[in-house]
Parts: structure tokens; sequence; C-alpha cells
């Protein structure tokens, strides 16, 4: 809870009217949308994904869509794929050739390769639309006169001054196609096509480091377009604060300061407190906060991760109070039964995982380990009846009040509250609680993903929280004409 300076100084940020429009979240989205801003609000929302996807992740790159093999949509795609081809050498081969196809084939090339140009690129600019003049080469086919193969040769000698060093294997592969015009074209446009790839990828890596400057207000002023055309945009948002609000007020601090009082918490611990509860989002059975779906992937991930650690920690705690001292401090016994039981773990936030089939593999394996140890060492091997225990034990961990399940998910909530709610949570990522030792490296890697995005965003949507929260505690008295823009920044976007 906050002290009666954080609390004066939480009132007077939330209540103040400065303000600034560069980022100050609307209040008054309007009641009805045309068609025209629906569309509007989805290139945002789409602008807003990409540009967040490009600052967060060092690895974004656009890749060629690859259908499943057994798609629907691949049958229908690779049928009409297949009729054009077909059609392009029925073409060819009449007699006279017949050039509609192959024609409208060379002028989506040329504006292929024009679309690769940088600015000021005359002279390459002049020799593609000399050579690939459509108008001529029209000219050309009603007097069955076109170079087929020598525009080909012109195409792809082009297509080596714009590829990557990467892509000139391709090229040189499309030089040695010399007896099928068909093949050739085919190829060209699937080469084509890793280059257009390699270049959108080339612009993203440049994106990148304009985006790491920039960010946070792009996507700060990207979401505020979203939410001036959407009416009731921070819903989820807005239901997610007043909940954390409400986990808060239910605590009352006695001291002779606010005796009998309850203590208003401030901004930035409705904000921890919110995010907290993300490690145990249910999605499925409440929507996510709109502030939060450029990262919903993201956060899916860590909580997978997280469920695996601790399922993986839970056995591990059993496995060594039931055993006891003949396997205390073996590290490398240890490594092996915690990977042993992470793999056999592997996917169990699918929907169609059975846990308690798979603890009982985990329990069978690491049954058969212990034996081989303890035997190893001259110790006597796990009776059948320690075994069968051992068993139930693990198996018992699928129950939500199992004491074992409870201690550790209450201590990973401990460890993710003392990394959250520290000025300088770096330091604390190695500090796990008593209990979480066996995986205190995954714990450090999932921290540093939680904390990473946590104060990302943080950052972005600062503003819009403190407007929310501002609502939310002084509903009471009417709100500023547009909520604060300094102070907020300050105790909603500090730690």
């Amino acid at each position: 809870m906050t002290s009666a300076s954080d609390l004066d100084c939480s009132r007077e940020s939330f209540t103040s009217d400065c303000s600034s429009k560069h980022c100050t979240p609307s209040s008054s989205p309007p009641e009805t949308l045309t068609l025209n801003e629906v569309m509007e609000s989805a290139r945002n929302l789409s602008n807003l994904c990409m540009a967040h996807e490009i600052t967060v992740n060092p690895n974004f790159r656009l890749e060629l869509n690859t259908l499943p093999q057994d798609s629907l949509w691949k049958l229908v795609r690779d049928t009409f794929h297949k009729a054009f081809w077909d059609i392009l050498e029925s073409e060819l081969n009449d007699d006279p050739p017949v050039y509609d196809q192959a024609i409208k084939l060379l002028e989506e090339i040329r504006e292929i390769l024009l679309s690769f140009l940088i600015p000021g690129n005359n002279r390459m600019r002049t020799q593609i639309t000399d050579v690939l003049d459509i108008d001529l080469i029209r000219q050309q086919a009603d007097n069955d006169a076109v170079d087929i193969q020598g525009l080909g040769s012109f195409i792809i000698t082009t297509m080596g001054k714009f590829c990557a060093p990467v892509r000139d294997e391709e090229i040189k592969k499309l030089r040695e196609i010399t007896d099928d015009i068909v093949s050739l074209f085919r190829e060209i446009f699937r080469v084509l096509d890793l280059m257009k790839a390699d270049m959108v990828n080339h612009t993203i890596t440049n994106l990148r480091t304009v985006l790491h400057k920039h960010g946070v207000e792009y996507e700060r002023a990207s979401f505020q377009r979203i939410l001036d055309k959407t009416p009731n945009a921070l819903e989820h948002t807005t239901s997610w604060m007043k909940s954390a609000l409400e986990e808060l007020q239910t605590a009352v601090v006695t001291t002779e300061q606010t005796k009998g009082q309850r203590v208003v918490p401030g901004p930035f611990q409705v904000i921890n407190t919110a995010f907290l509860s993300l490690l145990t989002w249910d999605s499925s059975k409440r929507p996510l906060p709109e502030t939060l779906m450029t990262d919903e992937t993201r956060l899916q991930e860590i909580q997978w991760q997280l469920q695996r650690v601790q399922a993986v920690n839970e056995v591990l705690l059993i496995v060594y109070s039931t055993i006891g001292g003949p396997i205390q401090g073996l590290s490398s016994l240890s490594d092996r039964l915690k990977r042993m039981t992470s793999v056999l773990l592997e996917g169990m936030h699918s929907p169609d995982f059975k846990l308690e089939e798979a603890l009982e593999g985990v329990s069978a394996q690491i049954s058969c380990e212990l034996n081989k140890s303890l035997t190893e060492r001259g110790y006597p091997a796990l009776t059948p009846a320690l075994q069968e225990a051992l068993k139930g034990q693990i198996c018992s961990v699928t129950q939500k009040d199992n004491p074992i399940r409870s201690l550790v998910e209450d201590r990973v909530q401990l460890y993710f509250r003392a990394l959250i709610f520290a000025p300088k949570p770096e330091l604390k990522l190695e500090e796990v609680p008593a209990g979480l030792t066996y995986i205190k490296p995954e714990l450090a890697l999932i921290g540093a993903k939680f904390i990473s995005l946590f104060d990302y965003n943080k950052l972005v949507y600062g503003p819009f929280y403190a407007d929310v929260i501002r609502k939310l505690l002084f509903s009471g008295s009417p709100p500023a004409a547009n909520p604060p823009q300094d102070a907020p920044q300050d105790s909603v976007i500090s730690k």
C-alpha cells in the first residue's frame, strides 16, 4: 500500500489539468462507425502490430507463405497455378505461337523489377522499360517476332544485379534452364518472390533502428487513432485494472496515521498487480486487455513455459523429499531428472494433453533413473511399494489443492512480485525463493522475458492506464478534460 506522500502525489497527478495531445488518450470515441472508419481502424491495428513486432522481436522477418501439404487452400492454389502454366505452354506451342499469357507475365515482371529500383536510378529504369516495352512486344507478337529467350535472358541478368548475394546460386540455376520457356518463367517468379521477401526484410532491418528510437511514440499514437474511432476500445483494459484495484482495496492497513481507514492504492501499484494477474490469465474465459493485443503470443509462451517449469519443480520436490539422503547433492542426477521430466511434459498446455498420463510416464522414468543411480553407488533399489507411493504423489499435483503445487505456485508469484516491484528487476532475476532452486535458470529467463514485456508495455500505454485508473479512483469527482500527460509518465511509467 502507498504512503501518504505517494497518495498525495498520485492524486495530484491524476486530477491535474495539464495535458498534451501528443500522447493523451481520448476519452470520447464516436458512438457509431462507418465502414471506412472500421477499415481505417483495421489498418491502424495492422500497422501497430507490425511496428511492435519489429521493435520487440529481433528475429522477426517475413517468410514466404507455406501451406500444409494436405490443406484445401494448397490444393486450390496448386490447381489454379497448374492451369495457368498449362495455358501458357499451350499458347506458346501453337502454330503460330500465341503470346497473350506471356505478355501478361512480362508486364508483371517489369513492374516487379521496377519496384526493386532505388530513387534516382534512372539509367536502369530506362533500360528495363525499353527492353520490356509491352506495346512493342505486342507488335512483335502480331508479327510472330518475339524473342522470348532473349527477354528471359535480360530478365535473369537484371535480377542478378538486384538480388542479395544469398540468391546468386538461384540466379545461376535460372541461367541453366534453356530448353523450357514455361519452366523458366515459373522459376523466375519463384526467385522474384524470394527477392521480394529479401527486400522487405532489409527494409525491416532498417526500420528496426528507427523504431527503437521512436517506437513508443509511434505505437502510442497508432493506438490513439484506434481509440478515436472505436467505441469502448478500452473496455477489457478497464475491467482488468478494476479487478486489480479491487484486489488491493481489500487490504486494510491500520497505522497511527491511517487507523481504521482504507488506503487508496497508488497507480503503479494497480498496474503492477494487474500485470501479475497475467501470469495465470485464462484468455478462453476472459478476453485479454486491448493493450496486450500485440503481445498475446509472447504472453502465452511465458505462461506455457511457466506452467511446465512449475510442474518440473513440483516433481523434483516430491522426489527429493521422498527419497532423501541417498540422492542428495548429486547435481548430475538432478539435471537428468529435470531434463527428463521437462521433455515428457512438453506441450502440457495443449487442450488434448493428458497430464496425469504424462506424469505416470514421468514417475516410471524417474524410478528407473533412481534405481540405476542407487544401485551404482551401493544403495538398495526402490521397493515396489515406494515406487507406487512416489507415483501417487507425483500424479497428485494435478489436483489444485495439492500442497506441493500450492507451495510452488505461491513461491513463483512471490518471485514475480519481487521482480515487478523492484526498482532494478534485473538484479533480482537470480534471487529465487526457497523451494525453487531446481528451476532457477529457467525462472530467470522467463522473468527477464516478462519484465521486458511489462516495461515496454508500460512505456507505450502508461498514459492510457493513468486515465483508466484515475477514473476508477476518482469517479465520484469530475475527471479532467484531458488525462494528464507529464505526471502519469512519472507515476505510472517509472518504477
